[in-house]
């Protein structure tokens, strides 16, 4: 059974746009859901204002790098490859991998240092115990950019293969890991339970497509050329992307600073209405 999912590869266009479109209706139904047991649990207030605060940083990383970036630029350059020289593409694939993989933690690991210093500007109007938390909660889901940042890469090559069920699985297993965290983890360890309840999701997001990517004759070698053509394009197309995503993520961070001043429970409606405006789309 397992096998079949892994395999099962869209004939058709038509087929893989409801596949997309039925993961998609069921990810945002689980993401209502997701935004129900949290405001349940905790209601709009200052706890919740921590957990969506320690958001931001994970948050512009994974806008940036990932979906501003490497999704956007994987697809066309491996299948560029994939159709001249199957060994050559999985080479680009072992290389991006890996470099992405190293600029990732090499990223997070800055972060994590100064992660103090850039919670005090994203809320300034925060006390000093939220502060605390939101740097706490924030340093633990530096791991979820790292985790899909390397499942975007995967999603390239599925989607290359016409894996899309497998493919469209993956968001509802993040969402399926913070609702666990919300369930399980948080009766156990209070807040912090939400952001190892994020970083469920994110691993559960890698592992579904790294299962799928195996399946499709990927096998890991550790290859490191900064000067392998296929790469320089690669990060050559996700510059313009990036520089997109850039504006409307600062701009995410400048209204979360304003809310941090406003009353308790600001960050968390603002959270809410944000998740519930693109449940239409």
């Amino acid at each position: 059974m397992l096998n079949k999912i892994l395999n099962f590869q869209t004939k058709t266009i038509t087929f893989a746009a409801f596949l997309l479109f039925a993961s998609a209706f069921f990810s945002r139904i689980l993401g209502l859901v997701r935004d129900r047991l949290l405001a349940g649990h905790f209601g709009a207030g200052a706890e919740l204002d921590v957990y969506f605060a320690a958001f931001r940083i994970p948050d512009l990383i994974y806008g940036i790098l990932i979906i501003g970036g490497i999704s956007a630029a994987f697809l066309p350059i491996f299948s560029e490859y994939f159709k001249k020289n199957q060994k050559e593409a999985w080479e680009l694939v072992n290389n991006i991998l890996n470099t992405f993989l190293v600029l990732l933690i090499f990223i997070c690991f800055v972060l994590f240092i100064f992660t103090p210093q850039i919670i005090r500007f994203i809320v300034p109007g925060f006390s000093v115990i939220q502060i605390s938390l939101t740097v706490a909660l924030t340093r633990i889901m530096l791991l979820s950019p790292i985790f899909l940042g390397i499942s975007s890469i995967f999603s390239g090559v599925l989607q290359y293969f016409n894996r899309f069920l497998i493919y469209s699985l993956a968001p509802i297993f993040y969402n399926l890991g913070i609702i666990f965290g919300i369930l399980f983890l948080v009766p156990t360890f209070g807040l912090m339970g939400l952001s190892y309840g994020v970083v469920l999701g994110a691993f559960l997001h890698l592992f579904i497509q790294f299962l799928g990517v195996k399946s499709s004759g990927f096998k890991y070698r550790s290859i490191f050329n900064f000067k392998y053509p296929g790469l320089i394009k690669i990060f050559k197309l996700m510059i313009p992307r990036t520089i997109g995503q850039i504006a409307y993520h600062l701009n995410f961070i400048i209204l979360t600073a304003i809310a941090s001043g406003l009353a308790i429970g600001s960050i968390s409606i603002f959270n809410f209405s944000n998740n519930l405006q693109y449940f239409p789309i």
